[in-house]
């Protein structure tokens, strides 16, 4: 009886010295920073790229067509005051054709702020688990709880996408969930 009391004894302390922290958690916590680098910060990469090539045409192609909105509002001018008539209180061209590039630039700021995030997301997740020394990381339960929120996931969740992660690493094939549900 005496034994099987410290050994408990023993193992409390361990996990009191600990913080909170085992190895299972360091796993799951760099299986979770695999899935940010394949897919999320992938597919922000990607897509910003993607807003940004938009972004350039448009900012060729909408002086361009205020130019010839301009020209359009000249004839349409002169042919009113020749007619004599009124036709419309507004005769130039829409400027929708001009705005979507500020809506473009916009994404483009998007999704390079969402490319940010997982950036400082992965470098705090990894210097927490430099840290050698247990007592001096934040407690590792409590930092777990952090990072599945700041991914727009909960605790539970966040273990789904590590052992989803790693069976389909363990299998060859690529994960077909994003770890952050937030963006």
């Amino acid at each position: 009886m005496q034994s099987a009391m410290e050994f408990f004894s023993g193992l409390l302390l361990t996990l009191m010295n600990m913080n909170g922290w085992s190895e299972e958690l360091e796993m799951e916590l760099r299986e979770v920073i695999e899935v940010v680098k394949r897919k999320d910060v992938e597919d922000y990469e990607r897509l910003g790229n993607k807003a940004l090539k938009a972004n350039k045409i448009l900012a060729i192609v909408g002086p361009l067509l205020t130019a010839i909105a301009a020209l359009g509002s000249v004839f349409v001018a002169g042919i009113r005051v020749q007619v004599g008539l009124r036709l419309d209180p507004n005769p130039t061209l829409p400027y929708s054709f001009v705005t979507p590039s500020g809506q473009v630039g916009m994404v483009f700021e998007m999704y390079r702020n969402c490319g940010g995030f997982f950036k400082q997301l992965e470098e705090t997740v990894e210097a927490t688990l430099e840290e050698n020394e247990f007592d001096k990381r934040e407690n590792g339960q409590v930092f777990e709880l952090k990072v599945a929120l700041q991914l727009g996931r909960s605790v539970s969740q966040h273990r789904e996408l590590t052992s989803k992660s790693a069976s389909c690493r363990a299998e060859g094939i690529s994960i077909d969930e994003f770890a952050s549900k937030m963006f």
